[in-house]
Parts: C-alpha cells; sequence; structure tokens
C-alpha cells in the first residue's frame, strides 16, 4: 500500500498529537472535515489508524509496521545501494586482496574496464583459493581467478530490493552488481556498473523500516 502525501501528514500528526480528533487534524492542515473524510477511511480500514468516538484517532502500530513491510516490497533497489569497490582485471591479486580486506573491507570486487563497464567479480572464496601455494601474488592478474560476463548475476536500479535479496538466496551469494544496460546485441549486453548491493544493504535498511526510522 503507497500512502498518498496527504496520508502521510495526517499520520504525521496523529503520531504526534494522539489522540486527536478529525476536526483538530483539519485545522492543522487547514482543510475541512469532510475533505479528510475518505484519507482517514483509508487510514483507518488498513489497520494503520485505529478510531474511538469521542476520543479520536489513534496510531495503530502493528498497522504501522505492516505498512512498513508492504513498503519494502515495493522499495528500489536504486534506493539503497552503495558505491561499488572496483579493480581492472590487470590489477595484481595482491592489490586486490589489499583493496579488499584492508582499504574497504568487503566481501566481493567488482571487476570493470575504461567506462566502467562490467567485466567480472572476484570473491573473497577466488581470493583465498589463489593465495594458497602462490607466493608471487603480485605477478598474477585478477582475470585469472574473477567469474566472468555473462556468468554473473546482476540487478538493475529499477528492480526491487525484494528481487535482490531473492537472487541472493538463490544463488547463495552476499553481492550484486548494480548495473545499467548500454548496449544490447541478441542475448550480448554490455553493462555499466552503477552500484552494488548487499545483504547489509539489505538487513539495514528492513531493520530500519521495521522500525520507523
Amino acid at each position: 500500500m503507497q500512502l498518498s502525501e496527504r496520508q502521510e501528514s495526517i499520520l504525521s500528526i496523529v503520531k504526534r498529537f494522539e489522540p486527536i480528533t478529525s476536526d483538530q487534524i483539519a485545522a492543522y492542515l487547514g482543510l475541512t472535515r469532510a475533505a479528510l473524510r475518505p484519507d482517514l477511511a483509508i487510514l483507518t480500514m488498513s489497520g494503520i489508524l485505529d478510531a474511538k468516538p469521542r476520543v479520536g484517532y489513534f496510531y495503530n502500530e502493528k498497522g504501522g509496521k505492516t505498512l512498513r513491510i508492504a513498503q519494502f516490497e515495493n522499495l528500489l533497489v536504486k534506493d539503497v545501494k552503495s558505491v561499488p569497490v572496483v579493480v581492472k582485471e590487470n590489477d595484481s591479486i595482491y592489490d586486490a586482496i589489499v583493496s579488499m580486506f584492508i582499504n574497504n573491507d568487503v566481501g566481493t570486487l567488482i571487476v570493470v574496464s575504461e567506462g566502467g563497464k562490467l567485466e567480472g567479480v572476484v570473491s573473497q572464496k577466488d581470493l583465498l583459493k589463489t593465495i594458497l601455494g602462490k607466493p608471487d601474488l603480485d605477478k598474477i592478474p585478477v582475470s585469472v581467478v574473477m567469474t566472468r560476463v555473462p556468468n554473473i548475476i546482476t540487478v538493475e536500479g529499477s528492480d526491487t530490493v525484494l528481487t535482490a535479496a531473492r537472487k541472493m538466496l538463490e544463488h547463495e551469494i552476499d553481492c550484486i552488481p548494480v548495473v545499467k544496460i548500454i548496449e544490447e546485441q541478441g542475448k550480448e549486453r554490455i553493462l555499466e556498473v552503477m552500484g552494488r548491493i548487499t545483504k547489509s544493504n539489505i538487513t539495514r535498511v528492513f531493520v530500519e523500516m521495521i522500525e520507523g526510522k
């Protein structure tokens, strides 16, 4: 359920001044009670507000949580994505390790070419496998261990966060590149990296929405 701007204003007023009558809400908004009646009816029927005769309107925390869950289902990747941590495929494994574990403390590096075009991804597991028995890490390029396009799970900014979460669970990954299609030729797509979305991004926004922050 998506609230209108007026319904959001009503909800804010009720939270602040509850219990509050429809006349008082109308006065705060500079409107008539009749003008507010449809909005109050929607908020009450949806369980977000409770109403008591001769007392007024109250905020229903349970109904509010239901609303926030519905809002989470409609939340878009572009609204929660974070800055991608990138490397080039000619960068060394040593540089990738420093970037991942020391400089940025991330679980996945996104490999890009000129113009930010997606070439691949490198996970912690990829790098840890390479470390074993190979001392010359500064001479081995990232391209040796990365997973290449098109064998990469991606999302676009217009996808929902719920879609991204489902892909993470299905493919057992912690990070997905957020991309924009800049060219498409048959089955081949050239993708520009616009960000990344991680399990941490999703968990943080879900908790904040449920807690009403």
